[in-house]
């Protein structure tokens, strides 16, 4: 059933548990994709997992002000923004099993009692459900086929809505070949120029309480520890030395795979774990990561939404920015602009006069949408490049319909619902929807382009396929005025009834029904994104 990376037959599978301690915000996330990356880096087929306490089902209800940004996957499963990060780092599409919530688990026990599945037993948190996260975590393992599957464990020790789960994993210890890996951080107070371990004593006795012992340590903190504090973290929380890794603060999220290979840590979980390898290879990456570092040129973006106030609201445009900025030579500085602060048009120039491209992103409701319609014409009256995305593309149908077609009032029923031109409107098969999770047009769908056409020149091919989150569309039976004044429908659905993408007969101006950052990775960027950054570095050669 296994396979072994290293041709023998019979080794178990592997599984890396990531769980947190003392605080959130400490990049589960990015460490998860990072070990991930350095195992994979070792010819390891690798698949991560992530656990969220929480008892919604999927994050498709969340407020992005409270989460951050909703990820959406190919098969439209609405999760959490570290899906997003793993997938660009490990360069795989992930599906529904790779996000387990409290919500679904629960969901999944409730509805497998309703049927009988238990056979009359009295249904507990132990061995029942924790006997089903192990299932689902080890199907994640098979239906991959997966070397290592790495799990990393939402919220932090001590949490109530993920101890039953850790408990979980402990079982799951005894059955198969698991490494606990904590993830901790050690501040310094300045007064005494002095590290303090003692946190992070305290936070691996809890784990010790629960029955679990990490065997590598990786620290959060301001400088690398001193090693004073190495030694009192491996002395009292029973680790080796050498397993003791620092996670300092980087300038880019994708060096620490390289932070971490330096510090041999890939070396001791292979060593913990008993896989052999012929060593890794990180050139690739790490020639990206260079240019990312050292760009060619900046260019400042404005990114133009209403949920600025929260930059992981926006967390994929902004790495889909990096990773297009990479293989353009282009380091991109971000500018953001609220557009609820902008809606009257005084501040609308002093806000992007120094941005060499505009990026309208998505969003819901009528807040904001006025200021996102002033920027989209800001920036085709000035010849900026744009770049509009769900939302934004919708905005930018608006401002056509207004501006070139003569349509006053024209708008999005979602804003306005009974405007004289809804140039915008809700999909036929969304008017009889009530509930609001998972209902949307969500995830992978085919689209097909228009030869001749700048999106077509962008892709290089006629058909491709984008992840979606929407309700609403362009509205077909006033698709055809657009048209004949001038804008260019470049993208369709394959039957030709949704419009998928347009883009401006003059200048560099694209907009996609579609989320194009989704699918965004650092070893391949997004089409729309790069051809986004090369007008704008070809506009600044002109100035």
């Amino acid at each position: 059933m296994q396979k072994e990376s290293d041709g023998s037959k019979g080794k178990k599978r592997k599984f890396v548990v990531v769980a947190g301690s003392l605080m959130s915000g400490l990049g589960k996330g990015i460490v998860t994709s990072s070990v991930g990356k350095i195992l994979q880096s070792h010819n390891l087929k690798v698949v991560p997992l992530k656990f969220d306490g929480y008892l919604n089902v999927d994050c498709g209800t969340m407020n992005p002000y409270r989460h951050g940004e909703v990820f959406v996957l190919d098969d439209g499963t609405e999760c959490d923004m570290d899906l997003g990060t793993y997938e660009r780092f490990l360069n795989v599409n992930l599906n529904k099993s790779n996000s387990l919530t409290g919500g679904k688990i629960f969901s999944l026990v409730i509805d497998k009692e309703r049927k009988g599945g238990y056979l009359g037993y009295d249904v507990q948190f132990v061995p029942h459900l924790t006997n089903e996260i192990k299932k689902w975590v080890k199907g994640v393992g098979d239906s991959f086929d997966a070397d290592v599957v790495m799990v990393e464990v939402g919220g932090t020790v001590g949490d109530l809505e993920n101890g039953y789960f850790l408990e979980a994993m402990r079982q799951m210890s005894f059955e198969e070949e698991v490494l606990f890996v904590q993830l901790t951080y050690v501040p310094t107070l300045e007064a005494l120029g002095e590290q303090k371990t003692k946190p992070t004593q305290h936070a691996n006795r809890l784990l010790a309480s629960l029955g679990i012992n990490p065997k590598v340590v990786i620290c959060r903190e301001v400088e690398p520890l001193s090693k004073e504090a190495r030694k009192k973290i491996a002395l009292y929380c029973n680790v080796d030395e050498d397993a003791i890794i620092d996670d300092p603060d980087t300038d880019t999220i994708y060096g620490v795979p390289e932070l971490f290979e330096k510090q041999r840590l890939c070396a001791t979980i292979l060593e913990k774990l008993g896989v052999k390898t012929n060593g890794s290879d990180l050139k690739e990456w790490n020639k990206l990561v260079h240019s990312i570092r050292h760009p060619g040129e900046v260019a400042t973006i404005g990114i133009t939404g209403k949920y600025t106030a929260l930059k992981d609201a926006y967390v994929s445009i902004k790495e889909a920015l990096v990773h297009a900025g990479a293989h353009c030579d282009v380091g991109v500085k971000i500018k953001w602009v609220e557009t609820t602060e902008i809606e009257d048009g005084k501040l609308l120039v002093s806000a992007l006069d120094e941005c060499d491209g505009i990026i309208v992103p998505g969003g819901f409701g009528a807040r904001g949408s006025e200021g996102k319609i002033k920027c989209i014409n800001y920036a085709r009256k000035n010849g900026i490049p744009f770049l509009g995305l769900c939302f934004g593309l919708q905005m930018a149908v608006v401002e056509w319909a207004r501006n070139e077609c003569g349509m006053t009032g024209a708008n999005s029923t979602e804003i306005d619902a009974d405007t004289h031109y809804p140039v915008i409107d809700l999909l036929p098969e969304q008017k009889s929807v009530k509930d609001k999770g998972a209902t949307m047009r969500l995830g992978a769908y085919p689209c097909k382009i228009k030869k001749g056409t700048k999106t077509f020149q962008a892709y290089g091919k006629e058909e491709v396929s984008e992840r979606h989150r929407h309700r609403f569309e362009v509205n077909p039976e006033l698709a055809g005025k657009l048209e004949e004044k001038g804008l260019v429908l470049s993208g369709k659905s394959p039957d030709g009834k949704i419009v998928e993408m347009i883009e401006w007969p003059e200048g560099f101006g694209i907009a996609t029904q579609a989320h194009p950052e989704f699918k965004s990775r650092l070893e391949k960027p997004a089409p729309l994104f790069q051809a986004f950054l090369q007008a704008v570095k070809e506009k600044k050669k002109k100035k």
